[in-house]
């Protein structure tokens, strides 16, 4: 028994053949029957040639126009035969159903009554308060509704409520359509791999990450570092890029490929579209990189990138803006540097074991190694690329390194570019010999990395308020030259009877600290005067090195604040 290719039902089997369904060929008959594929239009005209014939000619003339067009179409037997009958409603244009319009412009004016008094929700939800809004509005006087219209609107369904409101909303919604993305297609070839997915994967599976150095401003074309860190020893690479374009990610990768001692076996980015696209795709498939990327708006998927985010680029570069060909070309400077004295120097912590007991997580950590040591341990890595290593690290000096790190980070201060600005004048450079005599005593200077120091503050040399105890400062110091004791709240009660509602209670705090000014200037003015007696010179070189460092001490100054010390010089 012959089973066709379609089987429209499966009662038009017999009992004992409907098991031969499963025996069918894999691919369709009508492929097996055809040379090429054919169009609907051909199918159409072939149609119209053997319709007319069919429906004159006998039995079985009939059956072998059927045969024949089945071999040329693969249609199936049934198909073929509705055709024949039906061929006149293939041709026939289709025509608007025309009838009656059952909601009408009041049913449609009322229900945006309804919707905007509900705030705008959804159909499903308008659906069911319909009533009560329209019966509460009637009652309380807001609408007035003819039967048959408040009859419609009892009876609306969901979808015609879309229906009618479809214009409206999307007036009042400003037409805000989403999107589809068009890397959305490249997202559902890319599979996910999430935290715990990383189960003590081998050397070669990487993570990579942009940085934008836009100095907060997220406005304009900026500079941005691809990152790429290895998970299993944290080998960290960066690359400075003046544009995020597609043939320069790739391209990006090609370097640091070359630049890492290991064969990159896996690459996890984000969802950014620098990376999802068919450029950076069909690279990692022609080179056999696993290719997966991160959950979106969940950092935590890329943990170890986001460390290095911080620890390395964001520790040597700062977070100043650069633009331009200049400020990427000395990044890439800096990243040559930073990256032999960070994988080979520089030893991290890598998470050993996380447990947890209620509401207390324990983390256990391994010994710190640096990159370069978790290769050198690692049992996947081959005994040549350890060799090369070793003697890499021997040839390496971590001091010179920082030197030449700390000499481009200068340089950095002088690009860093906010928008609008000029760029700043470069800093002198030292030798090797400065910085290493230096090296003890940079602990004195506070912050020793250019790109991170504090801009100088200025002092303050103004007042913004007129000090209220201008005119009774004579007196004030009459009361402390007789009572050097005396409190400063004391003085200010003293004060208060003295000059009735001249002052608040809430300046009672800046005569507290007048008060401590006073007495800390009296007790470096004896201090000074004690040196004198012993010798004089010492005392007036003391001053004489004051003064050229600025430092000249109140007792030689005669004034506190901008007020005098003594009663007379308050004349």
């Amino acid at each position: 028994m012959k089973i066709p290719a379609r089987i429209d039902s499966m009662k038009l089997l017999l009992d004992d053949a409907r098991c031969l369904i499963r025996m069918l060929p894999d691919k369709p008959c009508r492929e097996a029957q055809m040379g090429k594929h054919i169009s609907m239009t051909t199918r159409r005209e072939i149609l119209g040639a053997l319709t007319e014939r069919y429906r004159r000619t006998t039995r079985p003339e009939k059956t072998r126009i059927i045969n024949e067009f089945m071999a040329i179409t693969g249609y199936h037997r049934k198909h073929v035969i509705r055709l024949m009958r039906n061929h006149r409603y293939l041709d026939s244009p289709k025509v608007a159903r025309v009838g009656r319009r059952v909601y009408n412009d009041a049913v449609r004016e009322a229900l945006i009554t309804v919707w905007e008094a509900a705030d705008r929700i959804c159909s499903k939800r308008l659906k069911v308060v319909i009533p009560g809004f329209v019966e509460n509005m009637e009652r309380n006087g807001h609408l007035s509704l003819d039967p048959i219209v408040r009859e419609k609107l009892g009876t609306v369904s969901v979808s015609t409520i879309d229906r009618l409101l479809a214009p409206v909303r999307d007036k009042a919604n400003g037409s805000r359509r989403r999107r589809r993305r068009q890397n959305s297609l490249i997202k559902a070839r890319v599979p996910i791999r999430t935290f715990s997915d990383w189960d003590n994967e081998p050397p070669g599976y990487c993570e990579a990450d942009f940085v934008a150095h836009n100095g907060g401003v997220s406005t304009g074309a900026c500079v941005h570092t691809l990152v790429v860190t290895d998970v299993a020893s944290g080998w960290t690479e960066g690359l400075p890029l003046v544009s995020r374009q597609q043939e320069l990610v790739v391209e990006a990768l090609e370097v640091l490929r070359a630049q890492m001692p290991m064969k990159l076996l896996g690459l996890d980015t984000d969802n950014d579209s620098a990376f999802m696209n068919e450029t950076v795709f069909n690279y990692c498939l022609a080179n056999d990189i696993t290719f997966t990327r991160s959950r979106a708006y969940r950092k935590n998927d890329q943990a170890w990138i986001e460390q290095k985010n911080g620890s390395v680029v964001r520790r040597f570069v700062g977070y100043g803006r650069f633009v331009g060909i200049v400020a990427a070309h000395t990044l890439g400077r800096l990243y040559q540097l930073s990256r032999l004295y960070v994988n080979f120097f520089q030893p991290s912590f890598k998470l050993r074991s996380k447990t947890r007991e209620g509401t207390k997580i324990t983390k256990r950590y391994f010994k710190p190694a640096t990159p370069c040591d978790r290769l050198l341990y690692s049992e996947e890595v081959s005994t040549a690329t350890k060799d090369r290593l070793q003697e890499q690290r021997r040839a390496l000096d971590p001091v010179r390194l920082l030197h030449g790190i700390r000499e481009i980070q200068g340089t950095l201060v002088a690009l860093a570019k906010p928008p609008g600005s000029e760029y700043g004048d470069v800093p002198a450079s030292q030798s090797i010999d400065a910085f290493l005599e230096k090296l003890p005593y940079l602990w004195r200077d506070g912050e020793a990395r250019p790109t991170h120091r504090s801009k100088p503050v200025s002092p303050r040399t103004w007042r913004t308020r007129i000090d209220p105890f201008k005119g009774v400062w004579p007196t004030v110091l009459g009361w402390l030259q007789d009572e050097p004791d005396a409190t400063a709240k004391e003085i200010f009660e003293r004060l208060s009877q003295k000059y009735p509602d001249a002052f608040q209670p809430g300046q009672l705090r800046t005569l507290q600290r007048r008060v401590r000014e006073w007495r800390q200037a009296m007790a470096r003015e004896l201090i000074y005067a004690g040196a004198a007696k012993e010798g004089e010179p010492e005392q007036m070189g003391h001053v004489a090195a004051s003064e050229e460092q600025g430092t000249v001490p109140l007792a030689r100054m005669g004034t506190l604040s901008g007020v005098p010390l003594y009663v007379g010089e308050a004349d």
